[in-house]
């Protein structure tokens, strides 16, 4: 029985076969990206033309969801890749192929408004996709993420103890924002639509990747993965005119002051869930290059917590547990 795991000689074999009966001739596969998970991506050349392969080993990762789910968005009009052919039992897929530029790359003050603008009209269409079967995004989902905050960045990467109040602190806001997002318009979530998950196509919107874990969530969940990006960030003047914005072309009759509550408090749901994450991926995973993205993920909170009293409990925790601080240490 071949190996299936994510990086033996064996699978690599097993891939460039498959690839090779599927283009039908000799082929050229080279690396192409990596992601926070198990899958691999290649670049496969043959006769002049390119696709991407994705390598999901089935025992760690299901394609199933992402053939599923690029059907419905393919049928919203959205800019994902094509499956020209795929083997689900082994965890392969021949896509097409978007390039090497995402928006992180093209991002700056000059640019921002276009990009943003068809960022923001694909994730109109996104939102437009049929949910229907896809997995609620329920307080039990919400709670599981948030908690990985306390459970890999603090514990594990940071080794904080936390007492009978903090844990109390941290209940209480984990309660307060799981109703903020319960209490929102039910939509199509891609669920981690950030720069480094949207391709610029040149004379087109975006290409979209790595929708596989879509629910159906919160209307600002996407909103401020988008804006409030782990890896970019820009001045909350800016973000809260595209905020509005958005809100104007999906849900108009909510008040500006309710939107934007709703959407700084699903980012602190979401900053909580990433900085966990990326603790998790540094400890567990071997990858700490995501640590660096901690402080302007933790930022957001802060930030947000000027404009929100109710996020002030947890930004005036993590001020004390000196996370900041603890995270530089940890580096050098």
């Amino acid at each position: 029985m071949i190996d299936s795991t994510p990086r033996t000689p064996e699978r690599m074999e097993t891939l460039t076969g498959w690839l090779s009966g599927e283009t039908g001739g000799p082929i050229e596969v080279t690396p192409a990206s990596e992601d926070a998970s198990f899958r691999r991506y290649f670049r496969v050349c043959a006769d002049g033309r390119t696709w991407i392969a994705m390598d999901a080993p089935p025992e760690h990762e299901d394609c199933r969801p992402f053939v599923d789910v690029t059907q419905r968005l393919l049928s919203a009009g959205v800019g994902v890749p094509r499956i020209h052919a795929q083997d689900l039992d082994r965890g392969f897929l021949l896509l097409d192929d978007f390039g090497d530029t995402h928006y992180l790359k093209r991002l700056r003050d000059d640019t921002a408004d276009a990009l943003y603008g068809e960022a923001l009209a694909a994730l109109v269409r996104i939102q437009s996709a049929d949910a229907a079967g896809l997995a609620p995004y329920d307080e039990a989902l919400l709670r599981r993420e948030m908690a990985l905050f306390p459970d890999w960045l603090l514990g594990r990467h940071l080794g904080i103890a936390l007492d009978e109040g903090d844990r109390t602190a941290l209940e209480d806001t984990f309660s307060l924002l799981v109703r903020n997002a319960l209490e929102q318009p039910r939509v199509f979530v891609h669920r981690d639509y950030h720069s480094r998950n949207l391709m610029v196509l040149e004379g087109e919107g975006p290409g979209v990747l790595d929708y596989q874990d879509a629910v159906l969530g919160p209307v600002t969940y996407d909103l401020v993965s988008l804006l409030r990006d782990c890896y970019i960030a820009w001045p909350w003047a800016r973000v809260q005119g595209w905020t509005l914005g958005f809100r104007d072309r999906v849900a108009p009759g909510v008040d500006d002051a309710t939107f934007l509550r709703w959407f700084e408090l699903m980012g602190a749901q979401r900053h909580l869930k990433a900085a966990g994450i990326f603790a998790r991926l540094c400890r567990r995973d071997g990858k700490p290059g995501f640590l660096a993205d901690i402080p302007r993920t933790l930022g957001y909170l802060a930030d947000a917590a000027t404009r929100h009293a109710e996020l002030r409990p947890l930004a005036r925790l993590i001020e004390r547990l000196d996370v900041a601080g603890r995270l530089g240490r940890c580096a050098r």
